[in-house]
C-alpha cells in the first residue's frame, strides 16, 4: 500500500470470490472496509501459483487515495524493488500519477459534455491489457477505458463499424490515445449464448465486415494471410524462449507454409475483430452488441468464426459454422468459406501465437505470467491440428 511516494504498510493475504487476478473489484471492495479509505489497484506485483491468469497467491501494488485508518497496516518487510522499480513498459494506468490523470480526464470530459460524475469511481478491471472503471452520472453509468500502445485504436474502430451498423457496436461519447468513454450497453454479456443469439450476432457483424472489405481503417495492423504467414516463420526462428520441441516447432514451421491454400478461398480481407468470443458481445434480448476491438487487425475474416467455436458449446458450434459459411458465401458467392475454415484452424492457433509474443514484447516483467506460457500453448494447439488427417486431406485436395 502507497500514497503518492509514500510507503504505508502490508495487508493480507484474505480470500476473494472471483479467481481471474484482473478481476480487482472485489479485492478493492475488501480493502476499503478494512482500511476506511479509498484505494485504487496499481498492478500486479507478484504470483505463487495458479495459471491463465487466475487463482494462486496474488500480491498488487494498491494506492491509498486518503489516509487509511491507523493501525490496520503492517510494517512487514517487502523487497523495495518491486515498487521502485520504474519499467518503461509499464501502463500508464498502473501508475499512481498517470491512473490520477486518467480519472481526471474522465471527471472534466464528461462534466464537458453535460454528464458529470456523481459518485466514487469503481475500478473493475485491470492488467496489462487494459484498465476499466465504472462512472456513475445522473444519465447513467459511462465506462472508461484505457488502453496500451499495442492495442488497435478501438475508438477509430467503433466508428468504421457504426458506419455499417450503428447498433453492432458500444457508443463512444469521447475518446483520446489510449482512453475512450463508452456508454453503458444494457443486458448481460452473452457467454451463454444461445443459438438464436448466435445466428443473429453472425450475420450481423459478417454483414459489417463485407461492408467494410476494401476500407482499410488508417494505422490497422495488417495481419493479411501472407503478412501472418512471416510473422509466424519469425516468431519460430528469432531467439524467444518458446516451450516446445523442436519437432514442434518445425511442424509449425510447415504448417505456416500453408496459408497460401487459405488464401485460395477466396475470403475477402476486411476488418478482423480477432478476439470475437461471446464474452464480447452483450445483449439485452436483441441482437448483440460487439465490444472490445483492442486485437483487431486487417486480414482474413475466418479467425473470427474459429475464435467464437472455442468458447461455444458444442451444441451451439453447428448453428454458427452454419451461419457463418452461409452469409460469406451470400455476400462473396465466388468463395469457399467452409473450406476456409477447415484450413484454418491451426493457422488461427498460430496467429494467436504472434499476439500473445507481442504482449510479452511489450508489458513489464511483473505482469508476464499473465501471458508467459500462451505462445508455446497455441502453437502445440496448431500442431495437433495439423496432425490430424482430416487436415491433410483438404491440404492435398487444394
Amino acid at each position: 500500500m502507497t500514497s503518492g511516494a509514500n510507503f504505508l504498510g502490508v495487508t493480507g493475504p484474505f480470500p476473494v470470490d472471483v479467481p481471474w487476478w484482473a478481476e480487482v473489484e472485489p479485492v478493492i471492495g475488501r480493502l476499503e472496509r478494512v482500511l476506511g479509505a479509498p484505494v485504487l489497484v496499481l498492478r500486479l506485483l507478484e504470483v505463487a501459483g495458479g495459471e491463465g491468469g487466475r487463482d494462486g497467491h496474488v500480491t498488487y501494488h494498491v494506492e491509498a487515495l486518503e489516509p487509511p485508518r491507523p493501525g490496520v497496516l503492517e510494517q512487514r518487510p517487502v523487497d523495495q524493488r518491486l515498487l521502485d522499480a520504474d519499467d518503461s513498459l509499464r501502463a500508464p494506468w498502473a501508475r499512481a500519477d498517470g491512473l490520477r490523470e486518467l480519472l481526471g480526464w474522465a471527471a472534466r470530459t464528461l462534466a464537458a459534455l453535460g454528464r458529470p460524475v456523481t459518485g466514487p469511481v469503481e475500478q473493475r478491471r485491470t492488467w496489462n491489457l487494459a484498465g476499466l472503471f465504472r462512472l456513475p452520472t445522473e444519465q447513467g453509468t459511462v465506462w472508461l477505458k484505457a488502453t496500451p500502445g499495442f492495442a488497435s485504436d478501438e475508438a477509430m474502430l467503433i466508428a468504421a463499424f457504426a458506419q455499417a451498423d450503428r447498433g453492432l457496436v458500444p457508443t463512444v461519447l469521447a475518446a483520446g490515445e489510449g482512453r475512450m468513454l463508452l456508454e453503458h450497453i444494457p443486458g448481460e454479456d452473452c457467454w451463454g449464448a444461445d443459438a438464436a443469439t448466435v445466428e443473429a450476432g453472425v450475420r450481423r457483424f459478417v454483414a459489417a465486415q463485407a461492408a467494410l472489405t476494401g476500407r482499410r481503417p488508417p494505422g490497422l495492423r495488417d495481419r493479411r494471410d501472407r503478412v501472418l504467414r512471416e510473422l509466424v516463420r519469425e516468431l519460430l526462428d528469432r531467439g524467444v524462449k518458446l516451450d516446445i520441441t523442436d519437432k514442434e516447432r518445425a511442424t509449425a514451421r510447415e504448417v505456416a507454409d500453408r496459408w497460401a491454400s487459405l488464401a485460395a478461398c477466396g475470403l475477402p480481407d476486411t476488418v478482423v475483430h480477432a478476439d470475437f468470443h461471446p464474452g464480447n458481445w452483450r445483449s439485452d434480448g436483441r441482437p448483440p452488441v460487439v465490444m472490445d476491438f483492442a486485437d483487431a487487425h486487417w486480414g482474413n475474416p475466418v479467425l473470427d468464426c474459429l475464435r467464437l467455436c472455442d468458447f461455444l458449446p458444442e451444441a451451439v458450434r453447428s448453428t454458427t459454422v452454419r451461419t457463418w459459411v452461409d452469409a460469406w458465401k451470400a455476400h462473396v458467392p465466388a468463395s469457399d468459406p467452409a473450406r476456409a475454415l477447415a484450413l484454418a484452424e491451426p493457422l488461427a492457433h498460430l496467429s494467436y501465437a504472434v499476439r500473445y509474443q507481442e504482449f510479452l514484447d511489450d508489458i513489464e516483467a511483473s505482469e508476464r505470467p499473465y501471458h508467459e506460457s500462451d505462445p508455446a500453448a497455441v502453437i502445440r494447439k496448431a500442431v495437433r491440428c495439423a496432425a490430424r488427417p482430416d487436415f491433410d486431406s483438404l491440404e492435398v485436395a487444394g
